[in-house]
């Protein structure tokens, strides 16, 4: 077996992509002024739940859409440098990074053949709304964004519906 046959189908995807690409000469900067932070769950689209295209905001996605120093990091690099003066950051119905305890993600992570994982914060949120307006307070309060426009707002799965939240 060679060393790509894991993304082969990937690899062949992107071989059609390439053939009718049309993103080159796309400038960097966000040309909405927006970035997104949301969840890694695969049921999440951000650009078209915003009704952006490609090159309009900056996406950003972790587990549990949390406002990590990582994010931070990333936003302030995208205030300064790509144009972004606001951030949205979206949580979701039916996150399982809102309806585990720590402990319970551990103990699935194990149970999944992983190895022990105590050490890391998966930052789950039993109250997923208030973990929202703390993260969106963080990130409004780092004084590394001041002059930059932080919104919570709510996903919903199963409608695609965009709520606001804080």
């Amino acid at each position: 077996m060679g060393q790509d046959d894991e993304f082969a189908d990937v690899l062949a995807a992107n071989a059609d992509y390439v053939s009718g690409f049309r993103l080159a000469g796309l400038e960097p900067r966000a040309a909405r002024g927006l970035a997104v932070l949301t969840c890694m769950d695969s049921r999440i689209e951000p650009l078209a739940m915003l009704g952006l295209a490609p090159g309009d905001a900056k996406i950003l996605r972790n587990a549990g859409a949390r406002v990590t120093d990582d994010v931070l990091r990333t936003v302030v690099l995208a205030r300064y440098l790509l144009g972004v003066d606001r951030l949205m950051v979206v949580a979701h119905t039916g996150c399982r990074m809102a309806d585990r305890t720590e402990q319970e993600v551990h103990e699935a992570v194990e149970a999944a053949g992983g190895p022990d994982a105590r050490h890391i914060p998966f930052l789950v949120a039993s109250d997923q709304l208030e973990a929202l307006r703390a993260d969106v307070e963080r990130a409004r309060s780092w004084h590394y964004l001041d002059g930059t426009a932080v919104r919570g707002f709510r996903y919903d799965v199963d409608t695609g519906r965009l709520s606001r939240a804080c």
